[in-house]
């Protein structure tokens, strides 16, 4: 596993670096196939101790991401807190996997969560509850953002004039935007 750590103001000692490897490590008794692991800590001015530290993890598996992401006190306590986080993830992943080899797809879903019992329902998969359609036009990026203002909306679906391609705008937790093109794979 090709494992990165990256630091954004603060400085990641040997130990920390360690720890960190330790407990992503533990992560492949869950997932053996990891591939790549990406370590981002970041320690930020806060009033509050508690998220003085945060700590993002992307693993890379064979082509499926997960990532967490925590804060903390500091950085031992964010790192505990992101590996339970993924650690759940990889379990819940796994068990999707699991239930799809064993014939269980989104079609019959629907017939079979009659039959489960209480707790099994729990457990069944969140459903599409509203299909909504609307026509998109071409514009700029810079009218895209401004109708995603007017609209007070998090994110936007339009035609990017510049590559006559659909592109998603979305407002990033820095107050900034970004934009996702889709790649036909």
């Amino acid at each position: 596993m090709d494992l990165q750590i990256l630091s954004k103001n603060t400085e990641v000692t040997e130990v920390i670096q360690d720890y960190v490897q330790k407990k992503i490590v533990k992560l492949t008794r869950y997932l053996g196939n990891i591939i790549e692991a990406k370590v981002e800590i970041r320690e930020e001015k806060t009033k509050s101790r508690q998220d003085r530290f945060t700590v993002q993890v992307t693993l890379n598996s064979k082509g499926t991401l997960l990532r967490g992401e925590e804060k903390g006190e500091n950085v031992y306590v964010a790192t505990d807190a992101v590996a339970e986080v993924l650690a759940r993830q990889i379990k819940r992943y796994k068990g999707k996997l699991y239930k799809k080899g064993r014939g269980v797809s989104l079609a019959r879903q629907g017939s079979m969560v009659e039959g489960m019992a209480a707790e099994e329902k729990a457990e069944a998969l969140p459903s599409v509850v509203r299909v909504k359609r609307f026509s998109t036009n071409m514009m700029s990026v810079i009218e895209a953002t401004e109708q995603m203002e007017l609209l007070g909306h998090d994110f936007f679906l339009f035609i990017n004039a510049d590559n006559n391609a659909l592109n998603l705008l979305y407002r990033r937790k820095d107050g900034n935007y970004g934009i996702i093109e889709p790649e036909l794979s």
